[in-house]
């Protein structure tokens, strides 16, 4: 690969990963390339794209970032590293790693969890696969909040409805009674 090669990778990934407010950092190291291609087919049909990458041009792409990676890619950027890259769900990388996890047996641990950026929140180690899986995507949190502003109006037209005939006969009591 030649310099000129280097630098357009470098100069492509660094965009790729400025327009990209997701992406995690993962070690395929010792698959097949069936598994391999079962795992890229996997990011494919979930929207996700996975792409493999020498770790120097990965550090080089991170340090032209306005973000600070330089602890994150030493920790990371070790042995094997592809990304996966998420437009707009947050989790749903670490979601694919555990469900490709699962698809290949319950002691596997490969693909490996590097590291991740998360709207530039730096999360590293395998300790944090389970917790960014959890993560709570931007629509879902919105879709929540609605809800919860909206329980205490219904419940307040659920009970005037319901009591509508009830407060009918109230004020109708109360005003034959001011006419007699």
């Amino acid at each position: 690969m030649t310099r000129e090669d280097k630098k357009n990778i470098i100069e492509e990934l660094t965009e790729k990963l400025k327009t990209t407010p997701h992406f995690y950092i993962a070690d395929a190291s010792g698959f097949s390339v069936a598994q391999v291609n079962g795992f890229r087919k996997l990011c494919f049909d979930k929207g996700l794209e996975y792409k493999v990458y020498k770790n120097t041009l990965i550090k080089k792409a991170l340090d032209n970032l306005e973000a600070d990676y330089e602890e994150f890619a030493g920790s990371t950027l070790k042995g094997f590293s592809g990304i996966l890259f998420s437009q707009e769900v947050a989790n749903l990388p670490a979601k694919v790693i555990l469900d490709y996890r699962k698809k290949l047996g319950s002691k596997e641990k490969r693909p490996l969890f590097k590291g991740a950026s998360v709207d530039g929140d730096q999360f590293v180690g395998e300790d944090n696969l389970k917790v960014l899986s959890e993560l709570k995507s931007k629509e879902e949190l919105v879709g929540e909040i609605v809800t919860l502003l909206q329980s205490p109006a219904k419940n307040v037209v659920s009970a005037l409805q319901s009591g509508k005939s009830i407060l009918a006969g109230l004020v109708k009591t109360l005003s034959e009674k001011e006419e007699a």
